[in-house]
Order: structure tokens, then C-alpha cells, then sequence
């Protein structure tokens, strides 16, 4: 087994197009791992081994694999670019100490790097980052640099620097020794030449050596004082200043190469190791009550000393069975052993382990804290659910995941197609948490929920090409949300009487907007006992039963405060079903007095575009509601960056190309909810009745 200390727990995430999976393959070359290369715009690379990922030349679901490098066992997780698959990085940060992040030396800092940049931050992931593509046009590696400090806030420590550009691209200079690393055009990682600083960038070196050492030696008063003072530093407390300040957050030592022509990728190995933390060294998980979910103060040490503790993070259906992927926390796992699942409270025992490759599995006997596997076979294991040691009950931090924004309806095309979709759709769930599945109970739809409509679009080839399931499919709906505008003061009594004892309860409330983001929040400011205390979870829990329909169109109300002022209660006919049945009945009478109105998703859009496109491109956004925040333009096309509602950039993707000759290229995530203007509102409040009497009929 190798030492914890020489485990590097790594994710390499980017925009879409930048190169990770590129970045991927050439590292697994280099280790030794793979001995043939294969291309993604071939759709022959190693991590995407899905049919829709080879064809899209893209990657939709993360892929592990585990490979060494100078004594040290990297497990590296690929993860996808595209928006649509974000919850792939955000899981995948979870469970990793350091990542790779890789931008693109003509398209710099693109709109994905910036959120998974910002799960980064969320999650305290150390990283290197990596300015690939030098070779290609309008490639600018200070560009790039500066964009990292100006959009991302970060502070990039330029660790190498690029030895000519474009089609002139032959290496780079390392910083910290002042040598040349120059390759050959046989296209071969290994074949360079280590030679002096070439003469013209002598004086940029030198420069930006005196950066990086200014920028380390911060991380340590001692060092500080002494290089103030003129003394020379050793490079072995130069790494150690690094490795810290990497560790902490405060810099990112920042790279630069060619991944598809193999240049500068072995620094890269080498700056993994030699300042990307270990499994130790990194912060503990929290460990939460089940419960409340709140920190119960105690922490999961990584080591092998303590009770085993397991978080799994993806959980993925192959031609072997159901994958359970878990990162080790402490403890050790072996074949045959019981363990248990703490969301579930029950225990399962592990059968067969596995070591990822990709889609490749190596067999295991055991495994300690630090380890990315997967175990074959578990049940009634979701993403996010910890697993333990049966005699020591704990729960680590769990996974939060966004709402999805758009629906479409689906149904099978024959009848023995039912059941083959309800078993596909139960092991789709079971992978990807931002995909929802419901069942419409007046017409019988299943409606799938996802995050965008690319994120559907490949859901239902899936289920068709994997699953063999005949669909059709409806046109993409908005998930509307409905919330209220004004406060009421009101009262409501609910009185039964039905022979023997009856039904009582009255309840005196206010309703008010709440905050946003606060969904439903109850209070109770009733003193005295005229609503018994036991009651008024009852009342909390009936109002809240109905906000799943607004009043005005159905669609779930949100952001709402509820205020228990006061009632009254009878000693014999009130319980709680009576003040549940008050609360439901005050929902009725009230919120349709609140000034309800319908909100919509609105989505942060970022489209590329050649310059002379710009006008069209902006007024087309006006035209969709679109409210532009900037452009700014970049070294190949001008980026602009918009807020427009969801409804309105269906089918997007046609129109910019047609716009832009094919050149315009787009990505947008959900921001927030904002209130529909009245005639878009009045659309939406009709075709809601129109559904509901087609359902009657």
C-alpha cells in the first residue's frame, strides 16, 4: 500500500474545449498508464468511453482513473466542461484534495472555468493551473494570466513561461531553475533538451523569478526577514513557502504547455507532487447530525487508525452491475466486510471492489483512507450518503444540489416500453441528482426535470440507445415558480361536528413575502395557551402541504413567511388533524389576497461571437428580454455576458449560428427567479388552465 503521504486525491476540471481530457490522456501516457494515445476529436480518448461523449467530443460524466508518478499514486478524476454536468465537478470536488485547473491559451478564462472555479473555492480545493493550447491561434499565455487575476480573483504564481507562440510554440522555461525544457517535433513527451534560458527572455525570466520568490517567501516571516535582507534562499524552503501558499489558497502556481503536442507536461507531474497537498493535509470533513445536518464539532481525520468512514460521491450502472463510487476517509475495507449505510440504517456487506480505469476495473481485496474505488453492487446507496463502520455511526457533510430549471414530458411508444423506462429512469436517478423524474397523476406523463436543455437532450438518447426505449417526446417547459407581493392579517376556524366529537380549530396569521432564497419559514408568536404548543407543528406542516400549487397557475410557491399570531382550541374536539385542516383552509382563504404573481427562471447566458456579428447578436438578446451586463473582447471574438429568461432561449443555439456563420458559440446557467411581466404571465396562466381542462376532458 502506498504511504497516505504520497496519495494525490486530483480532479482536472475546465470550460468545455479547453483540454482536459487531453490533459488526461497525455498524463496517463507519461506514467505509463496507456502506451497509445488516443485523440478526442477522434472519439478514441480513454475517460470518454460513452457513445454520446466520443460523438460530442465532449464529457458529460466524470471518469476515474489511478496512475503513479515518482513514487507517488495519483487518482485523478476527468470531469465534464459543460454546465449542463456541473454537478459531476461539484461532486467531484467533494471528495478531492487538489485539482488541475486547464484553460485554453486563445479562449482564456471561459464561463464554465469560472463556476467550477467557484465550487472550487466552495469546496477549498487546492490547484495548479494550466494554460494549455499554446500552440493554436491568437494563443496568449500573459493574456490568459491576467484574466485569472482580473475575472477570477485569483493570484496566478507563473511558475513557467512559453519559449515562442502559436505554430512557434517549442517549450517552456521553467522559473524556478532558469532552464529551457525544448522539444522536438517527433510529438514525443519524452524527447527535450534541457538548455539555457534562450537570450531574448533572459531579463522576462528574471523578472518573474523575483515575482514567484517575493510572492513564496510571504508564506513564512523567517524567510521574509532574510530575503529582505539579501540572503539566498534554498530551494528547498522556496517549495516548502509553495507548497504551503498553495495548500492555504493564497496563489496558484500557474503552468503552460501543449497537451495535444506534448509539451510541458511532465512539469505539471512534477508540480502535483511536489505542491498539490496529500490526503493529510488537507482540512477534515466536518462530521454533521443526521438529524439537524448541523457540525457536531467533530472532524474525519484522514488516517488509517481511526473507524472506517466513506463518503459515495457517484453512483453509475454498467454492463457488471451498479457502481458505487467512495472516496476513503480513514479506516481500512476489506472483501467481505459489513458495513453501514448511516442515511439508510442499514448495513450491506461489500462483495466486490474495484479500482477504476476509466471504464477498465482492476479487482481489490482491500482498501485504506485516501482510496477512490468502487464497490460492485450495493443497494439503496444515492450520492451522498455516508458509509461506516457499523460500531461507529457518523455522517459526513452532505452534497447539496440545485433545482432543476426545465421539464419535458416523455412517454414510451408501446406499452411494454413502461416498465423498461421505469427500471432505466430509476437507475438514471440513482447517477445524476440533478435529474428528477415525476409522474403527472392527471394524465399520466412522466416528466423529466433536468438542468438545461442539453442535459435532456442527452437523458433521452440514453434512454433510447442504452435502454432500447421507443420514446416521444414533448416540447421543453419552464419551471415556473409563483411567490406573493403583499401582507395580510387573517383568521380562519375549522369546525366539524359530525355526531360524537367533532373538529376544532382556530388560528389567527399573518402571510408575508419572505425573503428570497428563504422558501417557506413559520413562526409562531402566540403567548399563553389558546394554541397549545403540539399543535403547531400541525399548522406549519398543513400550510406547507399546499405551496407545492400556487393560486394562480400551480406552480409551487415559494419564498413565503407564515406568522401564528394567535386562535383558540376546544378541550375535546381540537387535535392536530383539526388545526392541520385550519392551516390548509387559512392557505385557500389567504394567499390568493397576497398579490400572487408568476416568477420566472432567469439564466446567467455568455455567448462568443466574431466581432462583426456583435450587433446582431446583442439585439437578438433584446429581443429575447435579454439584459446585457457587459462585452469585453477577447483575442479571437467578443464575449458578451447577459441575463435572459429561460423561456426565451429555447433553440438558441440555431439562431446564433445562423447569425454568426456557424462561429458563435454560447453557455448559460440558472442565476435566479424574477417576476414575469403581465403579459407573459397572462400566457403563462392560460396555458396552465388550458392544461388543466385538457386533463378534465
Amino acid at each position: 500500500m502506498t504511504e497516505l503521504a504520497k496519495y494525490r486525491n486530483i480532479g482536472i476540471f475546465a470550460h468545455v474545449d479547453a483540454g482536459k481530457t487531453t490533459t488526461t490522456e497525455r498524463i496517463l501516457k507519461l506514467t505509463g498508464k496507456i502506451h497509445k494515445l488516443g485523440e478526442v476529436h477522434d472519439g478514441e480518448s480513454t475517460m470518454d468511453f460513452m457513445d454520446q461523449e466520443a460523438e460530442r467530443g465532449i464529457t458529460i460524466q466524470s471518469a476515474a482513473t489511478t496512475c503513479f508518478w515518482k513514487d507517488h499514486r495519483f487518482n485523478i478524476i476527468d470531469t465534464p466542461g459543460h454546465v449542463d454536468f456541473t454537478v459531476e465537478v461539484y461532486r467531484s470536488l467533494k471528495v478531492l484534495d487538489g485539482g488541475v485547473g486547464v484553460f485554453c491559451g486563445s479562449g482564456g478564462v471561459e464561463p464554465q472555468s469560472e463556476t467550477n472555479w467557484r465550487y472550487a473555492n466552495d469546496s477549498e480545493v487546492a490547484r495548479i493551473i494550466f494554460v494549455n493550447k499554446l500552440d493554436r491561434m491568437g494563443a496568449d499565455f500573459y493574456r490568459v494570466v491576467k484574466q485569472v487575476k482580473e475575472v477570477l480573483g485569483a493570484t496566478p504564481l507563473v511558475m513557467t513561461l512559453p519559449i515562442g507562440i502559436e505554430d512557434d510554440f517549442v517549450g517552456v522555461v521553467d522559473v524556478l531553475t532558469k532552464k529551457a525544457h525544448i522539444w522536438d517535433d517527433s510529438g514525443q513527451p519524452e524527447n527535450f533538451e534541457i538548455q539555457d534560458v534562450p537570450a531574448d527572455m533572459v531579463d522576462k525570466v528574471d523578472e518573474y523569478y523575483e515575482q514567484l520568490i517575493e510572492t513564496a517567501v510571504e508564506q513564512d516571516d523567517d524567510l521574509m526577514m532574510a530575503y529582505m535582507d539579501g540572503e539566498e534562499i534554498s530551494m528547498d524552503d522556496i517549495k516548502r513557502c509553495i507548497r504551503k501558499g498553495t495548500r492555504d489558497l493564497a496563489f496558484f502556481p500557474t503552468y503552460c504547455g501543449s497537451a495535444f503536442k506534448n509539451k510541458g507536461m511532465q512539469l505539471i507531474l512534477d508540480a502535483v507532487v511536489d505542491y498539490l497537498p496529500s490526503p493529510v493535509e488537507v482540512e477534515p470533513q466536518d462530521l454533521t447530525d443526521p438529524e439537524t445536518g448541523e457540525p457536531t464539532g467533530e472532524k474525519a481525520i484522514v488516517t488509517v487508525d481511526e473507524p472506517f468512514r466513506a463518503l459515495a460521491f457517484k453512483i453509475m450502472d454498467d454492463r457488471f452491475g451498479a457502481l458505487t463510487f467512495v472516496r476513503i476517509y480513514s479506516g481500512k475495507i476489506a472483501k467481505g466486510d459489513t458495513i453501514l449505510n448511516s442515511a439508510t440504517g442499514k448495513t450491506e456487506r461489500v462483495g466486490r471492489m474495484v479500482e477504476m480505469h476509466a471504464d477498465d476495473r482492476n479487482e481489490l481485496d482491500k482498501a485504506q483512507a485516501g482510496d477512490i474505488l468502487a464497490i460492485v453492487g450495493m443497494k439503496n446507496v444515492q450520492t451522498g450518503h455516508t458509509l461506516c463502520d457499523p460500531k461507529h455511526e457518523c455522517t459526513l457533510e452532505p452534497m447539496i444540489f440545485p433545482d432543476p430549471v426545465i421539464s419535458i414530458a416523455v412517454a414510451p411508444k408501446d406499452k411494454g416500453g413502461s416498465e423498461k423506462m421505469g427500471n432505466a429512469l430509476g437507475k438514471m436517478v440513482a447517477e445524476d441528482p440533478s435529474f428528477q423524474v415525476e409522474t403527472d397523476e392527471d394524465s399520466g406523463e412522466t416528466i423529466l426535470k433536468g438542468m438545461g436543455e442539453l442535459h435532456l437532450d442527452i437523458k433521452v438518447d440514453i434512454l433510447m440507445r442504452t435502454f432500447g426505449v421507443e420514446l416521444e417526446v414533448g416540447a421543453p417547459q419552464v419551471a415556473y415558480r409563483e411567490s406573493i407581493t403583499t401582507k395580510i392579517e387573517d383568521s380562519y376556524t375549522h369546525k366539524k361536528q359530525s355526531g360524537g366529537s367533532g373538529q376544532f380549530g382556530k388560528i389567527d396569521y399573518t402571510i408575508e413575502p419572505g425573503e428570497v432564497g428563504s422558501g417557506y419559514v413559520f413562526e409562531s408568536t402566540v403567548t399563553g395557551g389558546n394554541v397549545p404548543k403540539e399543535y403547531w407543528s400541525a399548522i406549519e406542516k398543513g400550510f406547507h402541504s399546499l405551496m407545492v400549487e400556487g393560486p394562480l397557475a400551480g406552480y409551487p410557491l415559494q419564498d413565503l413567511k407564515f406568522t401564528l399570531q394567535d386562535g383558540a382550541y376546544h378541550a375535546v374536539d381540537s387535535s392536530t388533524m383539526a388545526f392541520e385542516a385550519a392551516a390548509k383552509g387559512a392557505y385557500r382563504q389567504s394567499v390568493k389576497k397576497c398579490s400572487p404573481q408568476i416568477m420566472e427562471p432567469i439564466m446567467k447566458v455568455d455567448v462568443f461571437t466574431p466581432d462583426d456579428h456583435v450587433g446582431d447578436v446583442i439585439g437578438d438578446l433584446n429581443r429575447r428580454r435579454g439584459m446585457i451586463k457587459s462585452q469585453d473582447p477577447t483575442a479571437t471574438a467578443v464575449r458578451i455576458k447577459a441575463d435572459v429568461p429561460l423561456s426565451e432561449m429555447f433553440g438558441y443555439i440555431g439562431s446564433l449560428r445562423t447569425m454568426t456563420s456557424g462561429r458563435g458559440q454560447f453557455s448559460m446557467e440558472f442565476s435566479h427567479y424574477n417576476p414575469c411581466p403581465n403579459n407573459i404571465s397572462e400566457q403563462v396562466i392560460a396555458d396552465a388552465k388550458a392544461r388543466a381542462e385538457a386533463k378534465k376532458a
